[in-house]
């Protein structure tokens, strides 16, 4: 574990929660912004292991499903729909993890949420991680079935066990696994594509053809491909994670800048665009083994273990085509897992904390975290994806655009919002109207109109819902309260500036009074509390975060 340079012993006697939050933070910075001190890796190794993470087979479900239902004209079209929604409200959050070096908590706090506003999100993001941890495991529990004989209830089980070792090490022992993992994983999903492509050029005018298990995908249905879409934006969140790689970006300076740029995208809204393609390829395989095999084969045409196992054995004995499938099911499912496992605890205890004050350990969310994905796997949740996808994906939306909204349009169009991103406790207000309004506004109207409320003509355009009313109500928000709640105060009362020459947060240290140790100028402020002769002392938002008393938080500013 590594601590800040210049750490000093504590000067005062201090909870065991700020104890305990200080030294596992020091490792994954589960509560705060991640430090310049911390983030040693260049941009090409952050954005390798942030791809590392986008590893899962669900995508290859997702796929099949929306083809299957719809015809694969619908669900490209929907995909794509998806698609640049997801790269277009990415992009500024991305930007701002990169830049300011904090996760999406920290920035919605600033966006629009208010420092007790954005629990509501966390909940959503950690239902995000606990449901794709699910997915997941139940695919390598149906490979492990497959190549290994065992049995679902065990698979589920040893799916989830797994990943507890390598998440409990944090960042460090992430970033080694994606990027070791990667090349392997890349060779044994493009292969049989290429296989295809090649050896039966035919498959690509089937597959263009097809038009879904009930025929009735023959042309271009617009709520089919809103279904479609629905779908596919359930993965909206998955910014989110890539943002738990991106925030420990280097600093951005004239030397770096292209590479700097060039791993935001690719990493931050651009991993979509991977996400899209395994989506297509995924429904590309299940046509082929529909066509080729048997019409049955749709039965299990959605399942990443059994797509890849038909092509493998066109290719190679059957005893190598399973073992290799079995392999990329593990390699695919492990390595979105600990980012499912390791993003999800983040959230829970990041809202835990706030919430309570008090912090029992990342490693107690794990298990939480884990246990109820376990249960969601028993329950067999992967007969109801598409409804369950469907569902989450208008909260997921909401959430998601209501923050870029307030990026894009009420910082940098309307001047409303700040647009140095605020986190810490005392400088922001406990909730903030123009958040939560349009979160909960365009989550119960998407949400209703899914589930039917306004018809079954309307219900298959939820997402259109979902996205349009947080652009519209997130800003209408913004100027009806004239922007008065995002900030508490405007003064954190340290005089030393926050960005250094190029823009980048500084690195100039200054010590918590209540830890004893020394952190970096924007995780820290002017304490409430003065020293015995009557001098200024600074905490950091980690010691306050825990502070139960409120005796070190700073008035609100008049």
């Amino acid at each position: 574990m590594e601590t800040p340079r210049g750490a000093a012993a504590p000067a005062v006697s201090t909870s065991s929660e700020t104890h305990a939050a200080t030294r596992e933070s020091l490792e994954d910075y589960t509560l705060r912004f991640a430090p310049r001190s911390y983030r040693k890796w260049g941009a090409g190794v952050v954005a390798t292991s942030a791809l590392g993470g986008i590893a899962y087979l669900a995508d290859f479900s997702i796929g099949a499903n929306a083809g299957i239902a719809y015809g694969t004209t619908n669900a490209l079209l929907g995909i794509a729909v998806a698609a640049t929604i997801i790269f277009v409200t990415g992009f500024p959050l991305a930007y701002y993890a990169a830049r300011y070096n904090i996760d999406l908590d920290l920035i919605t706090r600033g966006s629009g949420f208010g420092y007790y506003g954005s629990v509501i999100t966390n909940v959503i993001f950690a239902t995000f991680t606990f449901i794709f941890f699910a997915l997941e495991g139940s695919i390598m529990a149906q490979g492990l079935e497959l190549g290994l004989h065992v049995p679902r209830p065990i698979g589920y089980a040893v799916s989830t066990i797994i990943v507890i070792p390598l998440v409990i090490y944090g960042m460090k022992a992430l970033s080694k696994l994606q990027v070791w993992t990667t090349p392997l994983w890349l060779l044994l999903m493009v292969v049989p594509l290429a296989y295809l492509l090649l050896s039966d050029p035919s498959s690509v005018s089937m597959f263009f053809a097809y038009t879904g298990e009930d025929g009735s995908g023959s042309g271009v249905n617009f709520a089919s491909v809103m279904l479609a879409a629905g779908v596919c934006l359930s993965l909206i969140a998955q910014i989110a994670e890539q943002i738990d790689y991106l925030r420990f970006m280097p600093p951005r300076t004239d030397a770096n800048r292209r590479s700097w740029w060039r791993a935001v995208i690719i990493a931050g809204p651009g991993w979509v665009v991977f996400g899209a393609l395994k989506q297509a390829i995924g429904l590309f395989i299940a046509v082929y083994l529909i066509a080729t095999l048997d019409p049955a084969a749709s039965v299990t045409a959605n399942e990443p273990v059994h797509q890849f196992l038909g092509v493998y054995e066109h290719m190679m004995p059957g005893w190598l085509a399973m073992t290799l499938a079995v392999i990329l099911v593990v390699i695919s499912q492990i390595k979105i897992n600990v980012t499912n496992a390791y993003s999800g605890s983040l959230a829970w205890t990041n809202a835990f904390t706030r919430v309570t004050r008090t912090y029992p350990g990342r490693l107690v969310f794990v298990i939480v975290n884990l246990a109820i994905a376990l249960v969601l796997m028993e329950l067999n949740m992967f007969d109801f994806l598409n409804t369950i996808l469907g569902f989450y994906a208008n909260c997921g939306m909401a959430w998601i655009v209501t923050v870029a909204t307030d990026i894009g349009i009420n910082k940098y169009l309307l001047g409303l919002s700040p647009k140095h991103p605020e986190f810490r406790r005392g400088m922001l207000y406990a909730w903030n109207p123009v958040g939560v309004v349009s979160l909960l506004l365009a989550a119960g109207v998407s949400i209703a109109v899914f589930f039917g409320a306004f018809g079954p003509g309307i219900a298959p355009f939820s997402a259109i819902f979902a996205v349009a009313i947080p652009v519209v109500v997130t800003p209408l928000m913004a100027m009806l309260t004239r922007g008065r709640f995002y900030l508490r105060r405007t003064d954190d009362g340290i005089e030393l500036p926050m960005t250094d020459a190029d823009g980048n947060p500084s690195d100039v240290l200054l010590r918590c009074h209540v830890t004893g140790l020394e952190f970096e100028r924007p995780d820290m402020l002017l304490s409430a509390e003065r020293a015995a002769d009557g001098s200024k002392q600074y905490i950091s938002s980690l010691a306050l975060a825990t502070d139960k008393t409120g005796r070190y938080v700073l008035p609100e500013q008049r």
